[in-house]
């Protein structure tokens, strides 16, 4: 009794000087309701905890707590792994069909299938399509080389489906579906490892499952699916690259008596991060990005650029007085090793087939046309693929020929021109008023989903000015360099389905504009970290009404891609419903 009663004493003498003391002025405006930022600790800052749902909610459900831990675990891998299964059903279902060599499959399955054969493209015969569909086994490999004009990593792994499951649409497009299921896969875990949230990390993936643009891309044996794989991979990678290196600044920085971490100058200008796996990874998967469409050379140098800016604000967050000084001299020369050369390299090997037959266009181009000149001193090999990447450069930059479904830039992101794949009109249908049915693959993005994403987009270029909220810059990184180098070549023959490398960035857009929604967990969030423990029924009021509408804003996105679920799998439907989802003319 005698010992707690000077410390009863002293807090009570506390409190009255605390009581003579004029309160703050966020003191008088919490009788307003203003809640003043909450103070986040140093270590929360470098490397911020994974939210976890409320003890109420596990009472609700009856849950234990040691069950519940167990449940939250699980659900790291589990939420994101079943979002997957559904996303590979989808996509996995009547693969095979259309039985058709659709759209630029004419390509690409053919120049794959003669890549995996013999180790470069073949000079099709311009009718073979009908006699591979019809007897694959009869038609032999042109031995006459090709002429293509994208590197050949996303042909190879096309071509690898086709050595598995033989030269048929299913063989074709097997790895395309399988990169495009893996894809919904890393975005779960990109999401939850960017917002700390395993529920919105799901709710990314889901998004992603059922954006049509993406569903149909999987099932389509193109480029652009593989290289948006690829380049959703190399930001995954940066961001587990981020978070190890956070991890281990605040290892290094000093802990106060009271165990609070503290920042460093010392440490935060000097420390060097050391081997990181994970941005050799990403150099790794820029090089196959790179060298499955040009277009992935933008992205490298983006992300190079983000990656770096990411390097600045842990050493500042760290302490560090002049943090870009310090990461030229630790972090620029390691960060560029360990992307552009490994990405560059990357390329270089993807012609190993190419290189090495000795068989494919342009390949002896040296040692004929090319003799002479100052550059003999390098290989002949290196010196005709030089010379034939400039003449796809020329081919590139001279495609201005029309085509039906080219589009401008200006119009992807409210799906002003999508491209058809494949159109079939069937006469003689008995559940048409007009007697004709209509088969369709449409490359379109779910209508709701997009459209919902050009909002979210403005409130992420929002909250990245005026929040300084690193995760919505690197979302707006994303779809930037997906889109807007298109801009440059608006005369360019171009198409909408090249918006597919950013569908991913538009998902993680959307689903921080629902966490904005929803807002923060009772219990947690702002009032929580304040010590403000008492309910709240106005933020339980707007929490709920935040639920509801994000609720019904994914629910009319999914039910948004079940009506359209027939024109992206080419099923067959009356012309008169066909005519109701074409909700554009544009679209016809």
């Amino acid at each position: 009794m005698t010992s707690t009663a000077p410390e009863a004493q002293q807090g009570h003498d506390a409190g009255e000087h605390a009581g003579d003391q004029p309160p703050s002025w966020q003191q008088r405006l919490r009788r307003f309701g203003h809640s003043p930022r909450p103070e986040t600790g140093l270590r929360e800052r470098l490397v911020p905890p994974y939210a976890r749902p409320g003890d109420r909610f596990w009472s609700v459900l009856a849950v234990p707590a040691d069950r519940a831990d167990r449940l939250v675990r699980w659900s790291a891998w589990g939420g994101p792994l079943l979002v997957a299964l559904v996303a590979g059903v989808l996509r996995f279902w009547n693969l095979g069909s259309p039985k058709a060599v659709i759209f630029d499959e004419t390509y690409y399955a053919k120049d794959a299938w003669a890549l995996i054969n013999q180790g470069y493209e073949g000079a099709w015969p311009k009718d073979i399509d009908k006699k591979i569909l019809a007897d694959p086994s009869s038609v032999a490999v042109p031995v006459d080389p090709g002429y293509v004009v994208h590197p050949p990593v996303g042909k190879w792994i096309i071509g690898i489906g086709e050595q598995l499951f033989g030269f048929t649409p299913f063989g074709w497009r097997f790895m395309v579906a399988l990169l495009g299921t893996l894809s919904v896969l890393m975005l779960c875990r990109i999401g939850r490892r960017l917002f700390r949230s395993t529920f919105l990390g799901c709710l990314a993936g889901t998004l992603l499952a059922v954006d049509g643009l993406h569903f149909v891309m999987s099932r389509t044996a193109l480029l652009d699916l593989v290289l948006m794989f690829f380049v959703l991979a190399a930001f995954g990678c940066l961001l587990a690259d981020r978070d190890r290196s956070r991890r281990k600044l605040a290892a290094a920085l000093p802990v106060d008596e009271d165990g609070i971490l503290r920042p460093d100058t010392h440490v935060a200008e000097t420390l060097r991060l050391g081997w990181r796996p994970w941005r050799l990874a990403a150099g790794l998967m820029l090089g196959l990005a790179f060298a499955t469409k040009w277009n992935g050379l933008y992205i490298l140098a983006a992300f190079a650029v983000m990656a770096v800016l990411w390097d600045v604000g842990a050493r500042r967050t760290a302490g560090a007085v002049q943090p870009y000084r310090a990461v030229v001299f630790r972090d620029l020369l390691p960060a560029f090793v360990s992307t552009v050369p490994v990405a560059i390299g990357t390329y270089v090997l993807s012609w190993t087939g190419w290189i090495v037959t000795d068989k494919g266009y342009y390949r002896n181009w040296a040692a004929t046309q090319g003799k002479g000149g100052s550059w003999t001193w390098l290989p002949d090999w290196l010196r005709s693929l030089w010379h034939y990447e400039y003449q796809v450069y020329e081919f590139h930059i001279g495609l201005t020929s029309g085509h039906t479904y080219q589009s401008n830039p200006w119009s992807w992101l409210v799906l002003g021109r999508p491209v058809s794949y494949f159109y079939e009109e069937q006469p003689g249908c008995t559940a048409s008023a007009t007697g004709k049915c209509a088969r369709e693959v449409l490359a379109l993005g779910t209508p709701l989903l997009w459209w919902a994403a050009c909002v979210a987009l403005l409130y992420v270029l929002w909250r990245w000015f005026f929040r300084r909220d690193w995760r919505a810059g690197a979302i707006a990184c994303g779809v930037a360099v997906g889109w807007l180098p298109w801009l440059h070549y608006q005369e360019r023959t171009i198409f909408l389905f090249y918006a597919v490398v950013f569908v991913p960035f538009l998902c993680l857009a959307v689903t921080m504009m629902i966490g904005a929604l929803l807002g923060p967990a009772a219990g947690t969030g702002t009032r929580h970290r304040l010590g403000l423990t008492k309910a709240d029924p106005t933020g339980e009021h707007r929490r709920m009404l935040g639920a509801i509408a994000a609720g019904v804003l994914v629910l009319l996105i999914i039910w948004n891609f079940i009506y359209f679920w027939p024109i992206y799998t080419g099923t067959s439907i009356p012309d008169d419903a066909w005519r109701d989802r074409m909700w554009l003319d544009t679209w016809v």
